[in-house]
């Protein structure tokens, strides 16, 4: 028998994954080029040239042992550096390779921030709509997550909610900017309040909170947007970077974690980051895939072309009568549904070979997600679709 814990997770196994593989049924029935499948965020911008170019250029010239073999927890010195340079030039600051810690992706880096950070009984503040994953992660290490509902016009962080759920076991707050699934970029005015609270509240309990900023989508924002780099406004920070949106590079799982040196107990805490990379399974970040990064840190994917996609899915959407923020960033809509029951509109959408993802698992409910991060082509060809299921859900 498997554990109780993974019973219930295996119950309650994603939404998003399950909406893929019934886009895989229904793409034989009816044919691939007839289902338009918005579920899942898989990049379908091609990766930048030099990737390519950088992997054969290190496969070829360099020590097969260099390449491939063991290092350091926290990943290659020289990668890090590499790492820390960038950030320190884009963003002015100065971060050295002892504050990155490279990782599986952004995933494995809050799993093991999670990990270093987490007694039993901790709490975790997200705000909704949040990454499903969170609430799986933050049981891993028998936390407590802790939901902050939205606004629902801006879906920027409720900081006056925020204030109400912070307690002494407040360990930990989740941000994610730009949004999966609504695209928004937290503006600074945002970022500066929710820095002040959690300041006002570490002394009120005389405890750490640290501020964990997931940012897989930094480079992917339309329109001159800017993101704040997080690390400036709040000591007791950590971003989480990947390289799967920024570079297409989803299935090479490869990412790090950056921290803010002034942050508390920050020796301990590298130190617990390093342990915890090796004691979960991820021991190292994947060897060849450092040295690419650290090779192409100035490559970036083509923004435009997800930007298209952006403009003409929106307007069509709008011109409907649906109702949906404009994204800044990433490459998500999250529009409001029709009908009061999210997973009813998108059993709904399902008549029409549309796949969507109900925001009841992102903590959203009446909300819907599209990611449309698919051919310009597949969403010419689904916008009919759209307006067949607008005639039969907006009327009612």
């Amino acid at each position: 028998m498997i554990s109780k814990k993974m019973k219930v997770l295996v119950e309650n196994s994603s939404t998003i994954r399950a909406m893929f593989e019934e886009g895989k049924r229904l793409a034989k029935i009816h044919g691939e080029e007839n289902v338009f499948d918005f579920s899942l965020g898989n990049p379908n911008v091609e990766p930048p040239e030099t990737i390519k170019s950088s992997i054969n250029k290190i496969l070829n010239t360099e020590h097969p042992n260099l390449v491939h073999g063991y290092m350091n927890n926290s990943g290659y010195e020289a990668v890090r550096t590499k790492i820390a340079d960038f950030i320190n030039h884009k963003h002015n600051l100065d971060v050295t390779q002892n504050n990155i810690v490279m990782t599986c992706g952004a995933a494995g880096g809050l799993n093991i921030i999670l990990k270093t950070l987490i007694n039993p009984g901790d709490e975790v503040i997200v705000f909704a709509p949040f990454f499903g994953e969170y609430r799986n992660y933050v049981s891993n290490y028998d936390g407590e997550l802790v939901i902050v509902p939205p606004d629902i016009e801006t879906f920027e962080p409720n900081i006056e909610v925020l204030k109400e759920k912070i307690t002494a076991k407040t360990k930990a707050v989740i941000i994610n900017t730009p949004n999966n699934p609504t695209g928004v970029v937290y503006s600074e005015k945002a970022i500066k309040e929710l820095a002040k609270t959690l300041l006002e509240k570490e002394e009120e309990f005389g405890t750490s909170i640290y501020l964990i900023s997931d940012e897989p989508y930094r480079e992917i924002v339309y329109d001159g947007i800017e993101v704040p780099y997080i690390l400036k406004y709040y000591k007791n920070t950590f971003i989480c970077y990947s390289y799967s949106k920024s570079l297409s590079l989803p299935g090479e799982r490869i990412g790090y974690i950056v921290t803010n040196s002034k942050m508390d107990d920050f020796e301990s805490v590298m130190s617990a980051l390093n342990v915890a990379n090796r004691i979960l399974g991820f021991v190292n970040a994947p060897s060849l895939f450092q040295r690419v990064v650290a090779d192409c840190i100035d490559a970036e994917v083509d923004v435009e072309i997800y930007k298209r996609n952006r403009d003409l899915l929106y307007n069509h959407l709008i011109e409907l009568g649906f109702t949906c923020i404009k994204p800044e960033g990433a490459f998500y809509l999250f529009p409001r549904t029709p009908i009061e029951n999210d997973i009813e509109f998108c059993q709904e959408a399902k008549k029409y070979n549309l796949l969507l993802v109900p925001g009841s698992g992102f903590g959203c409910p009446g909300h819907v997600r599209l990611a449309y991060c698919i051919s310009y082509e597949k969403i010419k060809k689904s916008l009919a679709a759209f307006e067949k299921l607008a005639k039969a859900t907006i009327s009612k």
